[in-house]
């Protein structure tokens, strides 16, 4: 009997032995075919700077702020809104598909203003994103799939680096019209125009409403104003990217200037709004997307279509970084301390513009640094030639993208001496 199982177990071990046909499927490979992607330029920037043993080494490809000790800043405002919420334990239900109602509602007014016209006649409408990538790719969905005229986004020349893939991605046709003049560092007015004047009709085009990244460079209002004509002319579709409201300039009015100027004028603009700089939510994810309406009706409409877009996507937003933006815009105290602190940020990026200015010609540079004082926001284009920035790497650990873009987040008084005496170095 004893010999009978035995025989059972050796004979059932021997059913489930894999044949040579199994084991050849489980060392094939579905991915075969599948070529290594490219390092993100950015992230490869700072996984050098961590390698790097220099005391003196600046990662200058960070696009986060850092106060002047180098340190990541957490604003006052938002801990103590952080303190309000959690007082009041509030569950964690999913929000609706379009998010956090009080969020959206103000997310609008710091956009477009409290009494804009277009929010007293609910003719937009807003639903929170995953932060301004997040509501760049809604948006570019929504163009894919319900514009009526033709598939190509007219991107300044250049944009930011993850425009090209978010509407690419999204089926969108990818253009470019000219912007960064690079032998003034400024703003290329005429050709920007000249391009823009041929775009054809009903196509759409992406304007950075302020602090354009990654060259700084801003029209002034009264360019904002031919833009607008020539754009009206063409008849098109306006995309606005917001991403630095108050942080460029210090002033929410004045950073929303365009948005609001071109709706004045009768645009029914896209807008994009990210809180990760100007609130220091980077991490929360947290951003809106509006679309503005012929009327009340149109904006039901195009409304239920973002709800079916989002859906298969996220589902629904996060709730944590949405409960604290709303706290602070809409609690009259922690609204007054966030101007405060938004403003002070920009200060302190503007300060340290005028001092690497300052630092450059002190060291004796023959070069017009003008530029770096002109330029706003957290990034400045400085003109430096892809040789020179491998020069700053190698010789000073002085760390940035290759088309000489610098975040001025990680410029502080501490090395804006040394960043001055390294890019003179290099350029002289």
């Amino acid at each position: 009997m004893a010999l009978l199982k035995s025989n059972k177990v050796f004979s059932c071990l021997g059913n489930i032995t894999p044949s040579l046909g199994v084991l050849s499927a489980r060392n094939s490979s579905w991915w075969g075919g599948v070529q290594m992607g490219p390092p993100d330029p950015i992230l490869g920037v700072s996984e050098a700077f961590k390698k790097d043993t220099n005391p003196k080494k600046m990662n200058l490809g960070v696009g986060a702020y850092r106060d002047d000790q180098g340190k990541p800043f957490v604003l006052s405002c938002v801990r103590k809104a952080e303190a309000l919420i959690a007082a009041k334990q509030l569950d964690k239900e999913y929000l609706p598909i379009g998010g956090l109602g009080d969020f959206t509602k103000a997310c609008a007014q710091l956009a477009l203003g409290t009494d804009n016209e277009v929010l007293k006649s609910g003719r937009n409408i807003t639903v929170q994103t995953i932060s301004g990538t997040g509501s760049l790719r809604i948006g570019a969905n929504f163009l894919s799939r319900f514009h009526g005229g033709p598939t190509d986004v007219y991107l300044p020349k250049p944009s930011w680096g993850n425009h090209t893939p978010i509407f690419r991605d999204a089926g969108m046709q990818l253009k470019a019209y000219r912007y960064y003049d690079p032998s003034t560092c400024g703003f290329d007015f005429s050709g920007a125009l000249e391009d823009i004047s041929k775009i054809p009709e009903q196509s759409v085009i992406l304007l950075h409403a302020c602090a354009h990244n990654p060259t700084g460079v801003d029209p002034r209002p009264e360019q904002w104003k031919e833009i607008s004509d020539i754009v009206k002319k063409r008849n098109l579709l306006v995309f606005f990217d917001m991403a630095y409201q108050g942080f460029a300039s210090g002033d929410i009015d004045r950073d929303a200037w365009a948005v609001r100027y071109f709706i004045e004028q009768g645009h029914n603009i896209l807008l994009s709004q990210s809180f990760a700089k100007n609130m220091g939510l980077y991490g929360e994810r947290v951003g809106g997307f509006t679309v503005v309406c012929k009327d009340n009706e149109e904006a039901k409409r195009v409304e239920s279509q973002l709800k079916i877009l989002i859906r298969p996507i996220y589902s629904n937003p996060p709730m944590n970084g949405a409960r604290i933006a709303t706290t602070i815009l809409n609690t009259p105290d922690l609204r007054s301390l966030w101007l405060e602190e938004v403003h002070g940020m920009a200060n302190r990026i503007i300060k340290m513009r005028e001092q690497l200015s300052a630092g450059l010609k002190k060291h004796g540079s023959s070069h017009n640094w003008q530029h770096v004082i002109d330029q706003i926001g957290m990034f400045c284009f400085t003109g430096l030639k892809p040789e020179q920035v491998e020069r700053l790497t190698k010789e000073f650990s002085v760390y940035m993208t290759k088309d000489g873009r610098i975040s001025m987040a990680g410029v502080s008084s501490g090395n804006v001496g040394y960043l001055a005496e390294a890019i003179h170095a290099v350029s002289k």
